[in-house]
């Protein structure tokens, strides 16, 4: 596992805006920009699989003829 798949879902995305602040600042070498943009781009697809596997997870509440919930069912989709 690589440190960044180590990372949880909001400390990818802290880093990932810090990341684009830096190159959007101009202030980073060429060779910088480039460990940048590679870096954020893993960081951004990490985000993209945490969310994926997000949304995997989610149940959507089933509910009986009278409006009480009767158990849950997987998003529509999968």
């Amino acid at each position: 596992m690589t440190e960044i798949e180590k990372l949880s879902f909001e400390d990818a995305m802290r880093e990932l805006e810090a990341t684009v602040g830096k190159l959007e600042t101009g202030e980073a070498t060429l060779e910088e920009s480039i460990a940048l943009y590679e870096r954020g781009a893993e960081l951004r697809k990490h985000c993209e699989k945490r969310l994926r596997e997000a949304e995997e997870r989610v149940e959507k509440i089933t509910l009986s003829s009278n409006g009480q919930p009767t158990g849950t069912e997987p998003v529509e989709g999968q």
